[in-house]
């Protein structure tokens, strides 16, 4: 460290990468929201968002996180990575001048750049690595402009410190912000953003030296990138990971640095990171092997911070497991902590408040709460293994138990599944399906739809809620349903949609609705998880064999087919994106348990067909999500979750035309598996991106129904006719029209009624223009 830094504070030996920042009872979902509707005014959400980190910082000292920067400072009001994009001044030209005359990007700026505004989309959204959090995606050009355009971590930082609790404030590392970025609209093609690394390092350098003013003794930067296999060449990166660190640790006063790599293994750029001056280095050694002591012998005097409490999933830690792993890393490295795999954001608060699960359930979970005491037990162990001992012995207890638990492993489902042959997973080929799909739907050139839910306004929540704690009775409930149902039907006819759908008011959510259906299945309460911005869901818990015991869906698409004439879609949520959205059991394979789940779609869908229905959407959004960080274990998991896909839909009859939906991923990465789906229609997100994916499509030869999205249903904002009318035509350049469908983006749940009104009227207008241009140039 340089000789003028402030005194050197030893790494906390116990500490979470990350907390959950929502709130236990998404209290800052709520503020945000107020602000964007105007109830509350900025100074009231800065009052809630500072009561929120409070609450947390003092939450993690009550588990026992109470050294000097223990408890990370991991507070957003949106987005991580938007949050970086805000502290570089990194405003797209395309928004104009968001900075304020301080040169600073205040919260309505930080907002438009996730919400966007009437006449400019927002920054396009993907998946952050292999979890369901979404991040803004920071559009950089070599014109892009740096400057500290924030101070808010400086502040948030100083908040917590004039609070008695000294925090480690966190941003995402340079190099990452800059690998997850893409070239802007106006860039040169070729134009890589990580080229503008030596112009973004003197605003960390600013940030850093500012954070040692407010007395921070440590600052983390997240370098999750260096765990996947990037498409920029790996000498690139380690030649900009060792410049980066270069030019941060050498800065005249800064705290100490910790990087940390979660998500996976980080294998290759360990010995970069371990050359640089930086104080600290955490790994995932959870999901990546334990490095040899070869691989960590550059470390030196360094502090290796060791991530052995799995941050992404549920599950009870095995003590014994990681005790062993310190163990081995203690042999290895000079300064050893204890941390968390990943942060914590991707699991609920506290599974003590899940009174409505089974005692043995709550037993083999840990929440985020439960996961900072195992950290810190595992800290106690380094220092004294015989302190840990009960602790280590209830754990291992309770594991085994879990192992024989009833319903865990289940003799029928696992002989369904053996008995499998490849002929369950094949349909007829695709120009036999069409033809009889021709003949059963009549539909026109460029048929509308749209991806499944509308709105869910607060009557059905409230009913949903009412009837839950009985103060509506069952059929009261369903005739609400119902009423609602028509309520969409008929609005879906008079805006003229040529597939419609029956809008889904009975779903609080499109894989939990399932969960309660299904055996092997358990739902939380108050497990809410951040997916982006302010939305949040409440990921269901997947711990035993998967059946289902009767229909889920049949009655309601039923009674919706009864309103219309026109082709109803039968609405269901695929097995991988079940698996993805939901806490899975880590006790076997996952396409073993994908296997299971599309067993139970697949008697479904035979029944959705006895019931007359002609048309049926398996949605897998989530299938990118899932795809391994490593490039080499691609194949095994595309190739069992495409299984589990076909398997779910290939008992369908020719005549019955299966849709599939996928959004927000790069879907270039896995067009060929989009293809193995077989899937007769897939829709797609595209109108972020700005369509994009229709390359991908054009240049493999995409040859069945595809609709990519011309209305991001993610942002309030209503597309006009013309700018829908410009994404088809678009659209049809790199894609024959008699495959195209036009539809949203995504489902329209989080919307409001009269945006989405507007937004499909405008859309069916466009899709008649495209149609009357495509006739008079068949002429």
């Amino acid at each position: 460290m340089p000789e003028n830094n402030i005194p050197a504070t030893p790494f906390p030996a116990a500490s979470l990468l990350g907390y959950p920042r929502i709130g236990r009872r998404r209290e800052l979902k709520k503020a945000v929201e107020a602000y964007w509707a105007g109830k509350i005014d900025a100074a009231a959400l800065d009052a809630a968002a500072k009561d929120i980190q409070l609450t947390i910082a003092k939450r993690l000292q009550e588990l026992g996180l109470t050294e000097a920067a223990a408890v990370p400072g991991t507070f957003s009001y949106y987005d991580q990575v938007l949050d970086a994009t805000a502290h570089l001044g990194a405003v797209p030209a395309r928004f104009g001048k968001l900075l304020n005359a301080e040169g600073q990007l205040d919260i309505d700026g930080y907002f438009t750049l996730a919400r966007g505004t009437k006449d400019q989309q927002p920054l396009e959204m993907t998946k952050w690595f292999d979890t369901n959090y979404h991040y803004l995606v920071p559009e950089i050009g070599p014109e892009t402009g740096f400057t500290l355009a924030s101070n808010r971590i400086v502040e948030e930082f100083e908040f917590a410190l004039s609070n008695g609790i000294e925090t480690r404030p966190y941003i995402v590392g340079p190099v990452t912000y800059l690998l997850l970025s893409k070239a802007s609209d106006d860039a040169p093609a070729g134009f890589a953003p990580l080229s503008r690394l030596e112009d973004i390092l003197p605003v960390y350098t600013q940030l850093l030296e500012k954070l040692a003013a407010a007395g921070a003794s440590w600052i983390q930067l997240d370098e999750p990138a260096l765990v996947v296999d990037q498409d920029t060449p790996a000498a690139e990166i380690e030649a900009a990971v060792a410049r980066a660190y270069e030019v941060l640790s050498g800065a005249a006063k800064r705290p100490q640095i910790l990087v940390s790599t979660p998500y996976g293994a980080l294998d290759g750029q360990l010995g970069t990171l371990a050359a640089t001056n930086i104080d600290a280095l955490h790994i995932d050694a959870f999901k990546g092997a334990v490095p040899s002591a070869a691989a960590l012998a550059g470390l030196g005097n360094k502090t290796l911070v060791a991530g052995v409490v799995d941050g992404h999933n549920i599950w009870r830690n095995d003590l014994a497991v990681s005790a062993a792993k310190l163990d081995e890393l203690k042999a290895a490295a000079g300064k050893l902590a204890v941390s968390t795999s990943t942060s914590t954001q991707h699991v609920p608060h506290d599974v003590t408040e899940e009174g409505q699960l089974t005692d043995e359930l709550r037993s083999w979970l840990a929440f985020a709460d439960q996961k900072a005491v195992e950290v810190k037990t595992l800290a106690s162990y380094l220092a004294d293994p015989a302190s840990a001992t009960a602790a280590i012995d209830e754990a291992s207890a309770v594991i085994a138990a879990r192992a024989v638990a009833a319903g865990v492993r289940r003799n029928d489902v696992r002989a369904r599944t053996g008995a499998l042959t490849a002929a369950d997973f094949s349909r007829s080929e695709y120009g036999v399906r069409e033809a009889a799909q021709e003949q059963a739907l009549h539909l026109p050139p460029l048929p509308t739809t749209t991806i499944g839910s509308f709105p869910q306004t607060s009557e059905i929540r409230s009913a949903r809620a009412r009837n839950n704690k009985g103060a509506l009775t069952n059929e009261q409930y369903e005739q609400l349903m119902k009423d609602e149902i028509k309520r969409v039907v008929e609005l879906q006819e008079e805006l003229g949609y040529d597939v419609l759908v029956h809008g889904e008011p009975e779903r609080n959510d499109m894989v939990q609705y399932f969960a309660e259906n299904l055996e092997g299945f358990d739902v939380t309460v108050h497990g809410w998880v951040q997916s982006y911005g302010s939305r949040c869901t409440r990921p269901s818990i997947l711990w035993g064999d998967v059946t289902r015991s009767a229909p889920i869906t049949v009655a309601w698409a039923e009674y919706a087919q009864s309103l219309t004439n026109k082709p109803m879609k039968g609405m269901l949520t695929g097995p991988v994106t079940i698996l993805a959205w939901s806490f899975v059991r880590d006790d076997q394979p996952l396409g073993e348990t994908a296997n299971q789940v599309g067993l139970a779609l697949r008697d479904e869908i035979a029944d959705l067909e006895a019931a007359g229905i002609k048309v049926i959407q398996v949605d897998e959004p989530a299938l990118r999500e899932l795809l391994p960080l490593r490039k080499a274990d691609h194949a095994a998991y595309l190739k069992w979750s495409v299984d589990s896909f076909r398997l779910a839909t290939a008992g369908a009859a020719d005549a019955t035309q299966i849709h599939t939906h996928l959004c927000y991923s790069e879907f270039g990465v896995i067009i060929d598996a989009i293809d193995g789906l077989d899937a007769d229609v897939t829709s797609i997100e595209a109108a972020r991106s700005r369509m994009e994916v229709v390359h991908d499509l054009e240049s493999h030869g995409f040859g069945r129904g595809v609709g990519p999205g011309v209305y991001d249903i993610h942002s309030p904002r209503v597309p006009g006719e013309a700018e829908v009318t410009e994404l088809l035509a678009t659209a049809v350049k790199h894609v024959p029209s008699r495959q195209l469908w036009v539809n949203p983006d995504c489902g329209l749940k989080t919307r409001g009624y009269a945006e989405t009104e507007e937004s499909l009227r405008n859309l069916v207008k466009a899709t008649k223009t495209v149609r009357a241009s495509l006739l008079q140039a068949a002429k």
